[in-house]
Order: structure tokens, then C-alpha cells, then sequence
């Protein structure tokens, strides 16, 4: 016979009693011992019955299974839930003693490989390639669709990346595109036109097979129009199916139309021969005028007389840009009443955190950073260092740390005094100066990811893969805060560990990786294969009168230097160019608020 069991609650008393299914009579023992035995095979106790439960009676009250229940989840519930935070902190601490004992074993591994700071090793491996595909399209011959007005935004680097777009949007809608206008309203008030920057002539016949360019809408067919040129904005990044859609019927309707503040208003992703076209306007049909050629090589070979190499840095530390960024740098409330009315120009930047800004890595390195930075990779005191800047908030305080650590020190104002007068009074003219030089550095380093950053990048990626250092500013940050408590072989080892994947080597460009303009991976392509192009050893004095990026790429869109815009300065750089020296010694996507990055 099966017994079934309940529990009961009795007197505060729980008990485990049985009962029989079915009705039958103990054997009755006179016994009193026996009686009591038998009381006790009845009734199991779980533990001794108090007073109390002698004094009720004898009456037992049956404990429900949902109460039941409930105790006992609850307690399971405590239990799992003090498990469960002990199992997750354990799962954090191990998550963080794994990426600890990576992260160690990064930088040691990292440190015990030699880099050449001054050049990367795989770099005579590639070449920028643009060439028109058999298949492309010849351009359509007038008259086209009509013809397409473009109002570049921003400054010199921001507009070339209008510019740039532009010619592809012409490419795409088949219009003829008019030389565009540039920004004579933005920060800098430059009133340059398209021709006191860029060589026009050169820009319209290298593009011949790709779009028909005029410099002007001609003055019978605006006559004949019945309406004034329509004038649209399209928004930022659009495909090229949108410009079909909405642009072209426009387009045709009206014959003439303005594209205004046209600034990255194209998808990076396009088909190969559109990029390309990109890289054949960036990289070759946008030549500087001869004034901004000859300044800007005169100061590279002011450069080179005084040092086989040097590194030319963009500091962008101007007061806009820093009020612009919403970081802070430890000047009080002086900095923060400067730098606050300076922002209040912006009615549509949000409120920001300044040390969440600087987490993020969204903070420009200042001077003393760089040069941290950079000795940290290796570079000694004697380098020599071409600056190109603005006015630096702080004036010759703020420089005279990255001076001590860099003596070298020199900017266009000191190399070029009197042959810069004329171009003083335009901010992107002195920009393009500093484009031509930056571009011929043998080391290119910034200290933001501005426009100007981004655009060098590319091009020197383009041009052979020249060594280009980005910081990488959220992981530098945190040594930066920590660096006096830090040994410092301790902090250069970080500091290269963190670089990595920063230093313009090839393995950084990669498809679908950033804005176009900085990683034109559609326009780099690899050598084939030869024996004769392994650098046997770097210690070796070489002779770079011609790379082998001049000797081996010496196609239509190759390295060409008439195609540049800037003159070949490589054939009076001294033999040494391949020694080390390298030893340590010790987004707003808002309309008219990009530029402040150029």
C-alpha cells in the first residue's frame, strides 16, 4: 500500500505525518513502551514541540503547497541571485585579467620588433592606380543634360572634398559641370576664388574623358533660360540613385542647377570607376596655381638643407577648434569664458561633457602631447619638425613644451617671411602652403582627425604609402594622464602598442573602412611579385633620387609629379634617407559646422 505524505504546521511545530490509504486497526498493545513507540511511528518530528503546541489542543493547521512554494523559490531565488553576482564578478575579473595579460603581452611583443618610425617596410610594395577601365564610358558631348552649378562649404580641404564629389555627381547625372565657387563666407572670410587656389586649365583638360567642365555657364544659353538657375541643398551622403530620382528631373526640367554647401554629400560607397574617378580628381586634376607651388617648395627645400628628413606636423589648436570640440585643458575659468562665448557662435552644437569628450578620444592632442607621442615612437630631440598651424590658444606657452622636447622648430612664417606677405590675407592659400609641405614630409604626423588629417592621409596612402602618424587618441589619453607615474620605457612601450594600426601602414586600408577620401582602397593596388623589390636591409645608405613608386607606376594616372601639383622635391634629399635613427632617449553631421576640422 502506498502512504501518502503531507506536511502540516501544528503549534508552530512542522511534522511529516502518514497517512493510509485505507482503514486498518493497529495491533493494540497493553504496553505503555509500546504505546509510545507507536505514538512516534505516527508521527515523525522534525523537531520538539514547544509549549505552545500543548497548550492548542492538539489542533493542526495544513500549510498550503503554494505557500510552500513560494519559501521555496524565494530561497532559491536568494540563492541564485548571490551567486549570479559572484559568478558575474568573477566573469569580469577574469575578462579583465585576460585583456591585462593581452594587453602585456601586446606591448612587449611590440617592443621587441624594430619599426622604422621613418618609413614602412612594405610600403615600395604599392601604388595609387586610377586608370580608366576599357569599359568606361567616354563623357557625354554637348549639350548634356544641362549644366551643373557647385557652391563648395568650408575651408580648403573641406571644399576639395566638394569638389571632388562634384565631378562625380556630373559624371553621374551627365551634366556639364561649371568650375565650382567656393566658400567666401565661412570662419576664415576667405574671398579666394576657384582660380587664385587651382590651376583651371589643368583641371578642365585632365578631366576631358571623364566630364565636360567650362569655367562658365555661357551667356546666350542664360539668356534663353526662361527661369533663374534653380537652386537645391541634397542631403549629406546620398547615393547616387538619389541624384537619378531627384536631382536629374530637376536637372532637365530647368537645365541649370545649383548644388549649395556641398560638402560630403556623396556616399562613400560607390562602384570601382566612380572612386576612381575620385582619386583622379583628388589625387591628379586638382593641381595648386605656380605662386602656391614655387612658396611651397621652396620651403621643402629650406627644409631639406638643414636635414636629410623631417616630420611635419598639423596642429590644429586654434581657439575655434577647441571651443568647437567642447574639451577642456586645464586653463581655469579663463579658458572656459574664452572658449564658451567662441562656441556660442554654433546655436546647433549639443552640450557635451568635457571628460567624456576626452574618453572618446573626440580631443585634439595638444603641443605637448604630439611631442610626447612622438618621442614616445622614437623620434630623439634633434628631429626636425615643420609646424603647420594657425594662431595656437595659448600662444608660445602652449608650443614652448613641444619646443623643448623638439628644438628643430621651424613654420612657414619663420622659412618664408617676406615671399609669404602676399598670401597672408588669404587663410586658404597659406592652407595650401602647408598642403604642399605637409605632403612631402617624410613623416606626416597630426595631432586631430580634421578634414586637412584625413585628406594627407589618403593622399600620402595614394603616393606610396609614406609613413602618416594619427594618434590614437582614446588609448593615448589614458596614458597621458597617468605618464608622470610612469616609467618611461614603461610609457613608450604603451604608447607604440597603441599606435599600431595608426602609422599609415598598408594592412590600415582596408575596404569599407572610414571616409573614402582618407582610405581610397579602390586606388591601391599591389606590385606583383619580384625578387628585386625585397628591401635586403634598411641600414643601407639609399638613394631616393626615384622611388621605386616613380620607376614602377609609370602609367597614365601613376606617380607623375606634373599630375601632383606640387614640384619633385625627392631628387635633393641626401644619401642616409634609409638609416634608423630612431632610438628613444628617455561629428557633427549639422550643415555649416564641419569646416571648423580643416
Amino acid at each position: 500500500m502506498g502512504v501518502a505524505k503531507s506536511w502540516r504546521y501544528t503549534g508552530g511545530v512542522l511534522v511529516l505525518a502518514h497517512r493510509p490509504h485505507h482503514h486498518h486497526e493497529c495491533n493494540k498493545q497493553n504496553n505503555l513502551k509500546q504505546q509510545k513507540l507507536q505514538s512516534q511511528h505516527h508521527h515523525c518530528l522534525l523537531w520538539t514541540p514547544t509549549d505552545a503546541a500543548a497548550a492548542d489542543g492538539g489542533q493542526r493547521r495544513r500549510i498550503s503547497w503554494t505557500v510552500v512554494c513560494g519559501v521555496m523559490l524565494f530561497v532559491l531565488g536568494l540563492v541564485s541571485f548571490f551567486t549570479g553576482h559572484i559568478a558575474s564578478d568573477l566573469e569580469w575579473c577574469s575578462h579583465r585579467l585576460v585583456k591585462r595579460r593581452l594587453w602585456k603581452k601586446k606591448v612587449d611583443r611590440l617592443s621587441a620588433v624594430q619599426v622604422d618610425i621613418w618609413k614602412s617596410k612594405f610600403s615600395s610594395s604599392y601604388y595609387g592606380c586610377s586608370e580608366r577601365s576599357p569599359y568606361y564610358a567616354p563623357p557625354i558631348q554637348l549639350p548634356s543634360n544641362g549644366y551643373l552649378l557647385i557652391a563648395a562649404s568650408g575651408g580648403l580641404n573641406q571644399q576639395r572634398t566638394g569638389i571632388t564629389d562634384a565631378v562625380v555627381v556630373a559624371r553621374i547625372l551627365n551634366a556639364t559641370l561649371v568650375i565650382p565657387e567656393l566658400d567666401h563666407h565661412s570662419f576664415w572670410k576667405d574671398n579666394s576664388d576657384f582660380a587664385n587656389i587651382f590651376d583651371v586649365d589643368w583641371f578642365i583638360s585632365s578631366l576631358a574623358k571623364d566630364v565636360p567642365v567650362v569655367k562658365r555657364v555661357p551667356n546666350q544659353f542664360m539668356r534663353s533660360l526662361e527661369k533663374p538657375p534653380y537652386t537645391m541643398r541634397v542631403p549629406r551622403k546620398s547615393e547616387p540613385q538619389f541624384y537619378l530620382d531627384e536631382v536629374l528631373p530637376i536637372l532637365m526640367k530647368r537645365r541649370v542647377l545649383q548644388l549649395t554647401k556641398f560638402d560630403y554629400r556623396l556616399t562613400n560607397d560607390l562602384d570601382e570607376e566612380l572612386q576612381r574617378l575620385r582619386c583622379r580628381v583628388n589625387y591628379h586634376a586638382l593641381r595648386f596655381t605656380k605662386p602656391i607651388q614655387n612658396l611651397g617648395k621652396k620651403i621643402v627645400m629650406e627644409m631639406r638643407k638643414m636635414a636629410p628628413r623631417f616630420i611635419a606636423i598639423h596642429l590644429r589648436f586654434e581657439p575655434d577648434m577647441l571651443a568647437f570640440s567642447g574639451c577642456y585643458y586645464g586653463g581655469g575659468d579663463k579658458e572656459r569664458n574664452e572658449l564658451g562665448e567662441i562656441r556660442k557662435r554654433w546655436a546647433t552644437l549639443p552640450e557635451t561633457s568635457p571628460d567624456g569628450e576626452r574618453k572618446r578620444g573626440k580631443c585634439p592632442l595638444t603641443p605637448h602631447e604630439v611631442g610626447l607621442m612622438l618621442r614616445a615612437l622614437g623620434f630623439e630631440n634633434n628631429t626636425y619638425l615643420y609646424v603647420a598651424s594657425g594662431e595656437i590658444y595659448g600662444g608660445e606657452e602652449t608650443l614652448k613644451p613641444l619646443r623643448e622636447l623638439f628644438p628643430n622648430f621651424y613654420t612657414k612664417e619663420m622659412l618664408a617671411s617676406e615671399e609669404l606677405e602676399p598670401f597672408l590675407p588669404y587663410s586658404s592659400r597659406l592652407a595650401a602652403i602647408d598642403y604642399i609641405v605637409c605632403d612631402e614630409s617624410d613623416v606626416f604626423a597630426t595631432n586631430n582627425n580634421g578634414n586637412m588629417a584625413k585628406i594627407l592621409a589618403g593622399r600620402r596612402r595614394y603616393m606610396g604609402h609614406k609613413r602618416t602618424i594619427r594618434p590614437n587618441a582614446k588609448k593615448l589619453n589614458a596614458l597621458f594622464l597617468k605618464r608622470e607615474n610612469i616609467p618611461w620605457e614603461s610609457f613608450a612601450k604603451k604608447v607604440k602598442a597603441a599606435q599600431q594600426g595608426f602609422l599609415g601602414e598598408p594592412d590600415e586600408t582596408k575596404n569599407g573602412r572610414g571616409e573614402f577620401h582618407e582610405y581610397p582602397s579602390t586606388c591601391i593596388c599591389k606590385k606583383p611579385f619580384k625578387f628585386s623589390n625585397i628591401e635586403i636591409s634598411h641600414n643601407k645608405d639609399q638613394n631616393l633620387t626615384k622611388s621605386p613608386f616613380n620607376r614602377e607606376a609609370e602609367s597614365e594616372y601613376g606617380r607623375n609629379e606634373e599630375d601632383q601639383g606640387v614640384h619633385n622635391v625627392q631628387s635633393i634629399e641626401n644619401a642616409g634617407f634609409g638609416r634608423n635613427h630612431g632610438r628613444s632617449s628617455s561629428k557633427y553631421e549639422k550643415d555649416g559646422v564641419d569646416f571648423l576640422a580643416d
